[in-house]
């Protein structure tokens, strides 16, 4: 880590920080989840770093990025990656985010069609209520338990959460929970006065994705998001995916089993080489 450039960029009128690995090599952006900030990636990073150039960025809010009291919808996280690819002059980078980074990612293919060469997708949200209205308005009262939440973790130690992470995540490795605890310590409160869902139903989002797409899904019942009914779903919208299912993972997919989730990427990328 100590050999990656950390350094900001201005994109929407806010500087936004990332580490890069750097090099010739293609480009890989990396879009993390709420209240996680880019160096969450890095034990994923020094393997893709390998075959990769590879920008880990922190959103608004996050890490040490500008924290603005609003604009944190999915609209605004999309906007900052697509400034963030055009400010680093990246050409047609593959894109790879986790939750609301998956989100940003999935909403950045679907608009601007000609921007990526390929996504992988790590447990994006879906929403099932088919009243976005609902959704939305529960979901705002979920980010306002978030801010509890982050608020009561931004009280303890960096070891005291060190601690509270391995007793919760046992199957992460060593490594992550200093950098999960503290990007806890960093993340604003600013970002839970709006909510990340998108306004728009995912189908439609997934129906104008021209890219190829890797979705990338774990156990339900170890807290994992997308449903075995919504990926059938997917199948009959999308022009160019692919799913994989690890078991043994709940949301936090490429902390739990790692090696699998390396594996998969590897594979979907390789096979990806020279798509456009």
């Amino acid at each position: 880590m100590s050999l990656w450039n950390s350094a900001y960029v201005d994109v929407s009128g806010l500087q936004l920080h990332y580490h890069r690995t750097g090099g010739t090599k293609p480009p890989l952006v990396l879009a993390h989840g709420i209240t996680d900030n880019g160096l969450c990636w890095s034990r994923v990073a020094r393997i893709l770093a390998q075959s990769y150039d590879v920008v880990m960025y922190d959103a608004r809010g996050h890490g040490l990025s500008a924290a603005p009291e609003t604009g944190y919808n999915i609209v605004d996280h999309a906007n900052d990656l697509v400034g963030l690819v055009a400010a680093l002059e990246l050409e047609q980078p593959r894109l790879l985010g986790h939750s609301m980074g998956a989100a940003t990612v999935a909403m950045v293919a679907a608009n601007h069609p000609y921007l990526a060469h390929s996504i992988v997708l790590e447990d994006p949200p879906l929403p099932q209520n088919d009243d976005l209205d609902q959704v939305i308005a529960t979901h705002r009262m979920n980010m306002q338990e978030r801010r509890h939440l982050a608020a009561q973790q931004q009280s303890y130690t960096r070891e005291e959460l060190m601690a509270i992470g391995r007793s919760e995540s046992s199957l992460w490795a060593e490594e992550e929970f200093a950098i999960w605890a503290e990007a806890k310590h960093q993340v604003s409160l600013n970002i839970f006065n709006d909510t990340y869902l998108s306004r728009v139903p995912w189908q439609e989002t997934f129906r104008k994705i021209e890219c190829p797409i890797l979705l990338i899904t774990a156990d339900i019942a170890a807290g994992a998001f997308v449903t075995s009914e919504q990926v059938a779903e997917l199948h009959t919208i999308w022009q160019q995916g692919e799913v994989t299912h690890i078991s043994g993972a709940g949301h936090n997919i490429r902390r739990d089993q790692f090696e699998q989730y390396i594996a998969a990427i590897n594979t979907f990328w390789q096979a990806k080489t020279r798509y456009r």
